[in-house]
């Protein structure tokens, strides 16, 4: 399976972005306690992602884009999930390497809105929200989703 879903690089990168280093610069990025150490390793990265896939693919107002709808019939969701985790783990400085296509590339044909971007962030708030991640690690995984807009909204 070469071929990675849309909604998959959506989803991955609207959480993460290939760049290792976007956590530099948000005042949280402690040497000794990389964001992967800080949020208990992959075990709860895998819960969390595993809990946000399910709600991005189900979600009403994400679907009504007719190219992600489409985009997350052709990759299972459990390949899904992991892929998105592999990612979280990596941009978090895991030990995890992430293989998939660069983000801009992945969406720019699924024509994401800035409302959907949003949509994204509120479902990524909720999901992070619900698993109880302290306030700064979730500012530091919005610093790295905010650090992939510009390669995810092609529609303004």
């Amino acid at each position: 399976m070469r071929t990675v879903l849309g909604l998959f690089l959506f989803v991955a990168s609207v959480i993460f972005t290939s760049n290792v280093n976007a956590l530099e610069g948000t005042g949280h990025n402690n040497s000794d306690n990389s964001l992967y150490v800080r949020l208990g390793g992959l075990m709860p990265i895998t819960v969390v992602v595993n809990d946000f896939v399910d709600v991005v693919i189900n979600d009403v107002e994400l679907n009504k884009n007719p190219a992600i709808n489409a985009s997350r019939a052709r990759v299972p969701k459990t390949y899904l999930k992991f892929q998105v985790a592999t990612l979280v783990c990596q941009v978090t400085k895991g030990p995890c390497v992430y293989k998939g296509r660069e983000m801009k590339d992945a969406h720019k044909h699924l024509q994401i809105t800035e409302k959907e971007w949003y949509r994204m962030i509120v479902l990524f708030k909720e999901v992070l929200a619900k698993h109880k991640v302290s306030a700064m690690e979730t500012h530091d995984l919005l610093a790295i989703l905010e650090s992939t807009k510009a390669d995810i909204v092609t529609v303004k």
